[in-house]
C-alpha cells in the first residue's frame, strides 16, 4: 500500500489553490467540476509530480461533522496533517517573507525540527525536517 491522495479540508476552494500553489510552491494537479461550487481539486509538490495528490477538500462546507473537527484541531493549535521539508529554518524564512504566519517558529524536538503555520484554510501545518 501507498498513499495516493491525501485529503486537507478547506472551506473555499479558490482561496485554498492560490494559497497552496502561489505560497507554499504546489502544482495544480488536477480541476474537475463536481457540480454546485465543488471541484475535485488537488495539487502535488514540484519535488514529485508523480506523487502523493493533495485533495483540496470542501467537505467542512457539506459535512457539519468535518466543520467541528477541523475547527476544534484548530482551536488547539494542533497540525492537521505535515509536509516534510529538508530545511525548516530556509522553508519558515522563505514562507514568512510570503506572509504566511506560524504559530511555532522552528523548534528542535528531539530527532526532528519543526515549524507549525497557518494555511488560512482552517488548518494549522506543519513543516518536519529529520535531523
Amino acid at each position: 500500500m501507498k498513499a495516493r491522495i491525501v485529503s486537507i479540508p478547506v472551506l473555499d476552494q479558490e482561496h485554498a489553490l492560490r494559497f497552496y500553489t502561489e505560497k507554499l510552491g504546489f502544482i495544480k494537479k488536477v480541476d474537475v467540476p463536481l457540480g454546485g461550487q465543488n471541484r475535485w481539486l488537488t495539487v502535488v509538490s514540484p519535488e514529485d509530480l508523480d506523487g502523493a495528490e493533495i485533495l483540496l477538500e470542501p467537505g467542512p462546507l457539506h459535512f457539519e461533522p468535518a466543520k467541528i473537527y477541523q475547527k476544534a484541531l484548530y482551536d488547539a493549535g494542533m497540525p492537521y496533517t505535515q509536509f516534510d521539508s529538508s530545511d525548516v529554518q530556509a522553508d519558515f524564512e522563505r514562507l514568512r517573507e510570503l506572509g504566511v504566519e506560524f504559530s511555532v517558529e522552528p523548534t528542535v524536538m528531539g530527532t526532528v525540527k519543526i515549524a507549525v503555520f497557518d494555511d488560512t484554510c482552517g488548518n494549522n501545518m506543519q513543516i518536519v525536517e529529520m535531523l
